[in-house]
């Protein structure tokens, strides 16, 4: 087991959240935390290695993919000028990732900081069938592609943590 169940954070006692939102935010809450759960105690050098080539995909490259993908999900619900992007341009997030502490800081950092800032730009619009942006996408629909996106991405940490140093699990 990855965490013993009864020391795993995800893990709490009682019922659900209660509503859509709510359920919805711990879904996402849950699956940030596994992402960090998967990186724990590993030093830049396995953070920044790769899966199998042809691919760049690393631990380190999905926590900028995400920082990326979080900034990228505001533009999504804006009516303004797009932010500009984290790490330049297409699949620069995966191939730019360098086995360097500074980086593997800099990395976490700013996925802290894009996930708070998406958190509070949705927080003004609680009503999940509230259509924003200028494609009008609705909340509801961004919070479960955000889950989607994580959930996804879990899958592909827990394999590339297999590979660095056998750790599988839930």
């Amino acid at each position: 087991m990855w965490a013993n169940p009864d020391d795993d954070p995800r893990n709490t006692e009682g019922p659900g959240p209660d509503g859509e939102l709510a359920t919805l935010q711990d879904f996402l809450t849950n699956y940030r935390m596994t992402l960090r759960m998967k990186c724990e105690g590993l030093n830049a050098r396995q953070l920044a290695r790769r899966s199998v080539p042809p691919s760049t995909m690393s631990l380190l490259g999905l926590v900028r993919h995400l920082a990326e993908v979080e900034r990228d999900w505001r533009n999504w619900i804006s009516d303004g000028d797009p932010l500009p992007t984290l790490y330049g341009e297409k699949d620069a997030d995966f191939d730019a990732a360098v086995a360097e502490q500074a980086e593997v800081d800099a990395a976490f950092s700013a996925l802290g900081r894009e996930q708070a800032a998406t958190d509070a730009a949705l927080a003004e619009h609680p009503d999940l069938g509230e259509r924003l942006g200028k494609d009008r996408i609705a909340v509801r629909e961004l919070m479960v592609h955000r889950i989607e996106e994580y959930a996804r991405h879990c899958g592909h940490a827990d394999l590339l943590r297999e590979r660095i140093d056998g750790r599988v699990g839930q």
